[in-house]
Protein backbone atom coordinates (compact mmCIF):
# COMPACT_ATOMS: atom_id res chain seq x y z
CA UNK A 1 0.00 0.00 0.00
CA UNK A 2 0.92 3.75 -0.71
CA UNK A 3 0.08 7.11 0.63
CA UNK A 4 -1.08 9.09 -2.60
CA UNK A 5 -0.69 12.88 -2.52
CA UNK A 6 -3.72 14.56 -1.70
CA UNK A 7 -4.74 17.50 -4.37
CA UNK A 8 -5.50 21.06 -2.78
CA UNK A 9 -7.55 23.95 -3.07
CA UNK A 10 -7.38 25.99 -5.42
CA UNK A 11 -5.64 22.96 -7.57
CA UNK A 12 -7.91 22.83 -10.67
CA UNK A 13 -7.32 19.33 -11.07
CA UNK A 14 -10.00 19.32 -7.97
CA UNK A 15 -13.09 20.79 -10.82
CA UNK A 16 -12.88 17.68 -12.83
CA UNK A 17 -16.11 15.25 -13.12
CA UNK A 18 -15.28 11.83 -12.19
CA UNK A 19 -16.38 9.27 -14.95
CA UNK A 20 -18.15 5.55 -13.84
CA UNK A 21 -16.62 3.09 -13.42
CA UNK A 22 -17.24 0.34 -16.12
CA UNK A 23 -15.30 -2.60 -14.24
CA UNK A 24 -14.09 -3.11 -10.45
CA UNK A 25 -10.71 -4.71 -11.34
CA UNK A 26 -7.76 -5.35 -9.15
CA UNK A 27 -6.14 -2.30 -10.36
CA UNK A 28 -9.16 -0.36 -8.62
CA UNK A 29 -8.94 -2.28 -5.37
CA UNK A 30 -5.58 -1.43 -5.17
CA UNK A 31 -6.31 2.24 -5.48
CA UNK A 32 -9.28 1.45 -2.99
CA UNK A 33 -6.34 0.33 -0.46
CA UNK A 34 -4.16 2.96 -0.63
CA UNK A 35 -7.12 5.74 -0.51
CA UNK A 36 -7.49 4.25 3.06
CA UNK A 37 -3.94 4.15 3.95
CA UNK A 38 -4.14 8.08 2.81
CA UNK A 39 -7.06 8.78 4.66
CA UNK A 40 -6.44 7.22 7.80
CA UNK A 41 -2.69 8.50 7.58
CA UNK A 42 -3.74 12.12 7.07
CA UNK A 43 -6.45 11.69 9.51
CA UNK A 44 -9.65 11.99 7.64
CA UNK A 45 -12.85 10.74 7.52
CA UNK A 46 -13.75 10.21 4.20
CA UNK A 47 -11.87 10.75 0.36
CA UNK A 48 -12.62 10.64 -3.39
CA UNK A 49 -10.68 9.61 -5.83
CA UNK A 50 -10.93 13.14 -7.39
CA UNK A 51 -8.83 14.30 -4.44
CA UNK A 52 -5.69 11.74 -5.06
CA UNK A 53 -6.18 12.61 -9.00
CA UNK A 54 -8.10 9.59 -9.94
CA UNK A 55 -11.02 10.87 -12.06
CA UNK A 56 -13.33 8.00 -11.45
CA UNK A 57 -16.72 7.32 -8.84
CA UNK A 58 -14.74 5.86 -6.77
CA UNK A 59 -15.12 6.87 -2.88
CA UNK A 60 -13.62 5.44 0.66
CA UNK A 61 -15.09 6.74 3.99
CA UNK A 62 -14.71 5.39 7.79
CA UNK A 63 -16.75 7.74 10.47
CA UNK A 64 -15.69 5.41 13.08
CA UNK A 65 -13.38 6.29 16.14
CA UNK A 66 -11.32 2.85 15.89
CA UNK A 67 -11.13 2.48 12.11
CA UNK A 68 -13.83 -0.37 12.01
CA UNK A 69 -16.40 0.40 9.28
CA UNK A 70 -14.65 1.35 6.28
CA UNK A 71 -16.86 1.73 3.27
CA UNK A 72 -16.49 1.99 -0.54
CA UNK A 73 -18.34 3.45 -2.96
CA UNK A 74 -17.86 3.21 -6.47
CA UNK A 75 -20.46 4.78 -8.76
CA UNK A 76 -22.66 5.95 -5.98
CA UNK A 77 -26.01 7.56 -6.06
CA UNK A 78 -27.16 9.64 -3.24
CA UNK A 79 -31.69 9.97 -3.20
CA UNK A 80 -32.83 12.35 -0.15
CA UNK A 81 -35.00 10.83 2.00
CA UNK A 82 -36.71 13.37 4.36
CA UNK A 83 -34.67 15.88 6.85
CA UNK A 84 -34.24 19.59 7.28
CA UNK A 85 -31.10 20.82 5.93
CA UNK A 86 -28.93 21.03 8.88
CA UNK A 87 -25.89 23.03 9.25
CA UNK A 88 -22.41 20.79 10.53
CA UNK A 89 -18.86 21.69 10.35
CA UNK A 90 -17.14 20.41 7.76
CA UNK A 91 -13.63 20.13 6.99
CA UNK A 92 -11.53 18.42 4.38
CA UNK A 93 -8.09 16.76 3.40
CA UNK A 94 -7.91 18.90 -0.14
CA UNK A 95 -8.82 22.01 2.06
CA UNK A 96 -6.82 21.42 5.02
CA UNK A 97 -6.80 23.65 8.33
CA UNK A 98 -10.39 25.06 7.53
CA UNK A 99 -13.81 24.07 8.88
CA UNK A 100 -16.70 25.89 8.12
CA UNK A 101 -20.58 25.60 8.58
CA UNK A 102 -22.29 23.74 5.56
CA UNK A 103 -26.11 22.99 5.42
CA UNK A 104 -26.87 19.36 3.83
CA UNK A 105 -29.53 17.19 4.39
CA UNK A 106 -29.31 14.63 7.47
CA UNK A 107 -30.91 11.54 6.07
CA UNK A 108 -30.08 9.64 2.57
CA UNK A 109 -30.21 6.91 0.93
CA UNK A 110 -26.94 5.79 -1.16
CA UNK A 111 -26.51 2.95 -4.06
CA UNK A 112 -23.29 2.05 -5.10
CA UNK A 113 -20.62 -0.95 -6.01
CA UNK A 114 -18.94 -2.33 -3.62
CA UNK A 115 -14.86 -2.82 -3.70
CA UNK A 116 -15.67 -6.30 -5.60
CA UNK A 117 -18.16 -4.41 -7.89
CA UNK A 118 -21.37 -5.51 -6.32
CA UNK A 119 -24.37 -3.41 -6.07
CA UNK A 120 -25.85 -2.64 -2.46
CA UNK A 121 -27.98 0.61 -0.27
CA UNK A 122 -26.90 1.84 2.70
CA UNK A 123 -29.40 4.43 4.52
CA UNK A 124 -26.88 6.77 6.19
CA UNK A 125 -28.48 9.76 9.24
CA UNK A 126 -26.40 12.45 10.21
CA UNK A 127 -22.40 12.41 10.37
CA UNK A 128 -22.34 9.40 7.77
CA UNK A 129 -24.75 10.92 5.51
CA UNK A 130 -23.18 14.35 5.56
CA UNK A 131 -19.92 12.81 4.58
CA UNK A 132 -21.51 10.83 1.77
CA UNK A 133 -22.53 14.04 0.46
CA UNK A 134 -19.56 15.90 1.33
CA UNK A 135 -17.51 13.51 -0.56
CA UNK A 136 -20.17 12.50 -3.68
CA UNK A 137 -19.27 16.82 -4.22
CA UNK A 138 -15.71 15.82 -4.98
CA UNK A 139 -16.85 13.57 -7.59
CA UNK A 140 -18.94 16.54 -9.22
CA UNK A 141 -15.77 18.82 -9.02
CA UNK A 142 -16.98 20.26 -6.27
CA UNK A 143 -16.15 21.51 -2.63
CA UNK A 144 -17.39 22.82 0.18
CA UNK A 145 -16.12 25.53 -0.04
CA UNK A 146 -18.80 26.33 -2.74
CA UNK A 147 -20.95 26.89 -0.31
CA UNK A 148 -19.72 30.07 1.55
CA UNK A 149 -19.11 33.48 0.66
CA UNK A 150 -17.11 34.67 -1.98
CA UNK A 151 -15.11 36.36 0.71
CA UNK A 152 -14.73 33.29 3.17
CA UNK A 153 -13.65 31.16 -0.26
CA UNK A 154 -11.31 33.96 -1.63
CA UNK A 155 -9.76 34.27 2.22
CA UNK A 156 -8.99 30.68 2.03
CA UNK A 157 -7.96 29.99 -1.22
CA UNK A 158 -5.46 33.34 -0.43
CA UNK A 159 -4.10 31.94 2.72
CA UNK A 160 -3.61 28.29 0.97
CA UNK A 161 -1.81 29.31 -2.16
CA UNK A 162 0.38 31.16 0.47
CA UNK A 163 1.40 27.79 2.31
CA UNK A 164 1.74 26.19 -1.42
CA UNK A 165 4.03 28.94 -2.46
CA UNK A 166 5.92 28.64 0.79
CA UNK A 167 6.30 24.84 0.86
CA UNK A 168 7.47 25.21 -2.67
CA UNK A 169 10.00 27.66 -1.70
CA UNK A 170 11.56 25.69 1.15
CA UNK A 171 11.52 21.94 -0.60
Amino acid sequence: MAILEILEFPDTRLRTIAKPVEEVTDAHRKLIDDMFETMYDCPGIGLAATQVNVHEQIIVMDISEDRSEPHVFINPKVTVLDGEPEKMQEGCLSVPGFYEDVERIEHCKIEALDRNGQPYELEARGLLAVCIQHEMDHLNGKLFVDYLSTTKRDRIRKKLEKQHRLAAKHA
